[in-house]
């Protein structure tokens, strides 16, 4: 399906180890009723339950369905016997059945953050109100309390757990994941995807394929087409993807005239045809807008960029911005202005000795650090840890250490 595709890529990878795999999760397309279904998807057993969601809807909207699937999945979870609980947020409430289950059936809980909540949507200005923010934060010491061990998705997201003053010795750093065997393709589907986009051609192509919400800051883009524009570069742009705020991005290109001339959208695509589509590009993105909170992330467009041995763009600070720096794999274009942005991308993307090196370099970090077959033996290794009563070696597991 589209978007991230972590705890599948993951729970495949149990399943052929012989593991038995119940995952519990949100079906959001239309369904005829709202009672659970199950489908048996490579072996993992999948626990469906209609609700009514999207990365359309506002931060205060989707606080109804987040706490419906919470209280509706707990009864499901504690029903299926288990040896362990995993539990892999966003949103906090999903801690809340895994808690549940895990007393219920007296075994251990593991917690993924896959984003510092609640710290994330007040830094952003969604949760302004005092006493959602009180509840917000107790849930949050809640689930680490609760939790065997946890795993963060960065060094940084590790470091915000600490200062709560969970076990540091109980804490994983496993990011998201490279699927190379995925995106390792041949030039032909590429080709192809130039083929079918007439408006695409032999032009150089900057690809973001990710969300369209406030964070993402997708109209940064729409910016640089300008500025592309105005020094008469012949580089396109595709942005990809859905969210709140695609409607107004478009909006923007239009009103500066650059909306399919050189700056082009298209609805979200399903992974497996991600390969395609960057295999067509010569660089992909990853964006955020540029606050404190969103340099510990642990962006999926970051990790599909290496491995599909592309230069990899991104806008923002923090622990990626030094690994594309140190690793010379693209471009870190943290507070650079859209014109010096605009200027180092004209020239670097007619540079072809400078686009293979990088794209090579790609390849290399996405195979020595963030392989997925690797990552997710790390993940299996602290579950079994947490199954011995081991935990304190999950940090020795994965450490997290990029050097």
């Amino acid at each position: 399906m589209s978007g991230g595709t972590r705890s599948y890529e993951m729970a495949r990878r149990f399943v052929t180890q012989g593991h038995e795999v119940h995952m519990i999760t949100s079906w959001r397309e239309h369904s005829k009723n709202n009672d659970w279904f199950v489908e048996r998807i490579d072996g993992i057993h999948v626990h469906w339950l209609p609700v009514r969601y999207s990365n359309s809807m506002s931060f205060s909207k989707r606080i109804k369905p987040f706490f419906e699937f919470a209280f509706k999945s707990a009864w499901k979870a504690a029903s299926i016997k288990a040896d362990i609980i995993f539990a892999t947020s966003t949103p906090l409430t999903i801690a809340l059945p895994a808690i549940y289950a895990s007393k219920r059936q007296r075994v251990p809980m593991v917690f993924e953050v896959r984003d510092l909540w609640p710290e994330l949507p007040i830094s952003m200005g969604a949760l302004n109100n005092p006493i959602k923010r009180y509840f917000a934060k107790h849930m949050e010491l809640f689930a680490y309390k609760n939790s065997s061990a946890i795993i963060a998705l960065s060094p940084g997201m590790k470091d915000g757990i600490v200062r709560k003053n969970y076990p540091k010795s109980n804490i994983a750093v496993i990011p998201n994941s490279c699927d190379i065997e995925m995106f390792k393709v041949e030039d032909l589907l590429g080709k192809g995807f130039r083929r079918d986009r007439k408006w695409l051609g032999n032009s150089p192509l900057i690809l973001y394929a990710g969300t369209f919400g406030l964070i993402n800051g997708v109209d940064y883009l729409v910016d640089l087409a300008v500025e592309l524009s105005r020094i008469d570069s012949d580089i396109k742009i595709l942005a990809v993807g859905s969210g709140m705020e695609y409607d107004k991005v478009i909006k923007k290109a239009e009103n500066l005239e650059v909306f399919n001339r050189n700056f082009y959208i298209e609805k979200e695509l399903k992974k497996k045809d991600m390969a395609a589509a960057l295999n067509a590009s010569t660089i992909a993105t990853s964006l955020f807008i540029d606050i404190p909170e969103m340099r510990i992330n642990s962006a999926n467009k970051f990790f599909d960029a290496l491995a599909s041995a592309r230069p990899v763009m991104i806008n923002y600070g923090g622990w990626m911005h030094d690994l594309v720096t140190k690793r010379e794999c693209g471009l870190p274009m943290w507070q650079k202005s859209i014109s010096e942005v605009a200027e180092i991308l004209d020239t670097k993307m007619h540079d072809q000795t400078w686009l293979e090196k990088s794209g090579q370099a790609a390849r290399k970090l996405a195979e020595e650090c963030f392989d997925r077959d690797m990552l997710a033996a790390q993940l299996m290794a602290v579950l079994q840890s947490a199954v011995d009563g081991d935990i304190e070696n999950a940090a020795m597991i994965a450490p997290g250490n990029y050097e």
